[in-house]
């Protein structure tokens, strides 16, 4: 639900869209009550009440998307999250998967960083073999 979250709130913070406020608070109930649980009891109350308040926000997006003219950035973020629904929402089944995916994010940031800036590494041909395999090394 990350994913989704972050371009809601790039939507807010720019341009402070009424829809994309509705959106963000829709998102924060999803998880506010289960982030100290144990992975059991967070697969419980995901089941017992985050998967209403998502099916609430998948058909609230839905007829939004219906009112927003296409090409917007609202239509844009709509469409990220309605195209991406069910990976967006396979957390909600297992409760050891994490809502946001922040220290996955930290952990690859200087790799992808590093990516472009090590295709310079004596050639172009070993700049690309440098950075598939540190690529490799850090997702394995």
């Amino acid at each position: 639900m990350h994913g989704a979250r972050r371009k809601f709130y790039e939507l807010h913070a720019n341009h402070k869209s009424e829809v994309s406020g509705q959106a963000l608070a829709y998102i924060g109930n999803v998880e506010r009550e289960v982030a100290t649980l144990s992975p059991e009891e967070r697969r419980r109350m995901r089941q017992e009440k985050a998967h209403a308040v998502a099916d609430a926000l998948h058909a609230w997006m839905i007829g939004q998307r219906q009112k927003v003219p296409d090409g917007s950035a609202i239509a844009k973020a709509l469409d990220y999250s309605l195209k991406r629904w069910e990976a967006l929402t396979r957390y909600l089944d297992d409760g050891n998967a994490p809502s946001r995916h922040n220290w996955v994010e930290n952990q690859i940031r200087p790799w992808a960083i590093g990516r472009s800036n090590w295709l310079f590494a004596g050639s172009l041909r070993a700049g690309q073999r440098a950075a598939a395999v540190m690529s490799l090394v850090r997702s394995a």
